[in-house]
């Protein structure tokens, strides 16, 4: 199995695609290198935020997913 990566909003079109499968197990660290350059870059940002099954992490640095986990990449939310 692998850790699901959903990629949402703009997120998805740097992605080139709105999910990805890497191997788990999957750190921030491990995020960044499963990732294009530009999507590394944005996913840095401040003001993306990640969830694991749901769940928004505080901090990114903090993310430890396992086999079957599902991360959302969730872009800034803008509204009108």
């Amino acid at each position: 199995m692998a850790v699901k990566l959903v990629f949402l909003g703009k997120l998805a079109d740097l992605a080139g695609a709105p999910e990805k499968d890497v191997p788990a197990p999957l750190d921030w660290a491990g995020l960044q290198a499963a990732l294009p350059a530009a999507l590394g870059e944005a996913a840095a940002g401040e003001k993306v935020r990640l969830a694991v099954n749901g769940l928004l992490l505080a901090d990114k640095s903090a993310l430890a997913a396992g086999e079957g986990d599902e991360v959302a990449l969730l872009p800034p939310v803008s509204g009108g």
